[in-house]
């Protein structure tokens, strides 16, 4: 799959995405200064929330998150970015040159990115089986993301179906609801088994609270990473827990290229390794003086570095020939030394 020129999946670089989520707490410029960090770090993308509350959710009876200290529906209302919040983002990222994603929270949320022109479409684990807005927007024609977080693969399935039958171009998220997520329940090796499964681009959404298990997703084959981003962990909100600072987002996009780097999977003798081949492999040397003319007796040789000389694994070919001059003890033997006996 591709989002704008950028291409996704087997034999693209993994695409990094910093997620805003509400760590901007509204604030159009401190939303802007995220743009301009994530770019700087070498995201290749930064994605923001479209909250629309009375679409989104119930006023009353929503259950209580540890996350917030005050009612979601509350905090949403106060905090969310307004849509001419997004329109002013979706520009600033197109003159940073990042791209810009952003995950509706309702079916009027989605038709509004969609009518700003957004390149693709983020959906949160929340709404992964609310197949009837899903299918709405799979019908926009646009690169749609989707995170599994706290889901079964019947879910899963159930949503791909329903997916796949309107639009072929889509990703599957590996994805764990906790915030922060403990290790032991991260399971990266879901993310192989999607890939298998559903034939599809996998990436991995990361809830824990360090950059480790995005590097271990990337060497298990994510081709996409989502991490959480804040300007500052002291900063008041829900997710500083689940949430890097810049120097972090950049120590996770450097790691992830050099491990793409690292990925390679010919076996072959690299060009700064020959000389190293030199001094530290073994040749077959003297033991003791040995006159010319005698047979060389086990006994007599060994092998040492360096692997200049007659390679060790002709130890036994060595043995039993006989000497065609002098060879003093700890000396490199060279086949011209030896007469030509089972040679």
């Amino acid at each position: 799959m591709s989002i704008g020129r950028r291409a996704i999946g087997q034999g693209s670089p993994c695409f990094v995405i910093a997620e805003a989520c509400d760590n901007h707490f509204g604030n159009l410029e401190t939303a802007r200064e995220m743009v301009r960090q994530a770019k700087a770090c070498g995201a290749d993308a930064i994605k923001f929330q479209h909250h629309l509350p009375d679409e989104e959710m119930l006023k009353e009876n929503m259950p209580t998150s540890a996350n917030f200290d005050i009612p979601l529906y509350e905090f949403l209302s106060r905090y969310a970015l307004t849509l001419e919040h997004h329109r002013e983002l979706i520009e600033y990222c197109s003159d940073l040159d990042i791209t810009y994603l952003c995950t509706p929270f309702s079916r009027k949320a989605a038709e509004e990115l969609h009518d700003l022109g957004v390149p693709a479409f983020k959906i949160g684990s929340g709404e992964l089986t609310d197949i009837p807005t899903l299918k709405i927007i799979a019908a926009f024609g646009k690169p749609m993301i989707l995170s599994t977080g706290m889901s079964t693969l019947e879910e899963i399935d159930e949503t791909v179906h329903a997916v796949r039958q309107i639009n072929e171009q889509f990703a599957l998220m590996n994805c764990t609801s906790e915030y922060p997520a403990r290790h032991r329940d991260v399971n990266l090796g879901v993310i192989r088994h999607l890939g298998d499964r559903y034939k599809v681009v996998v990436g991995h959404s990361d809830h824990t609270p360090d950059i480790h298990t995005c590097f271990a997703a990337v060497a298990l084959g994510a081709k996409l990473i989502e991490k959480h981003f804040i300007l500052d962990r002291r900063l008041p909100g829900p997710d500083q827990s689940v949430s890097i600072e810049p120097y972090e987002l950049n120590q996770l996009v450097q790691g992830i290229r050099r491990i793409e780097e690292a990925l390679g999977d010919e076996k072959t003798i690299h060009d700064l390794e020959a000389p190293i081949r030199a001094w530290a492999r073994r040749s077959v040397v003297s033991l003791v003086d040995i006159p010319e003319g005698a047979s060389i007796r086990p006994e007599m040789v060994w092998t040492k570095r360096p692997g200049t000389g007659i390679p060790a694994k002709h130890l036994e070919d060595v043995v039993s020939r006989r000497a065609r001059r002098f060879i003093p003890a700890d000396h490199l033997i060279t086949w011209d030394e030896l007469d030509e006996h089972n040679r």
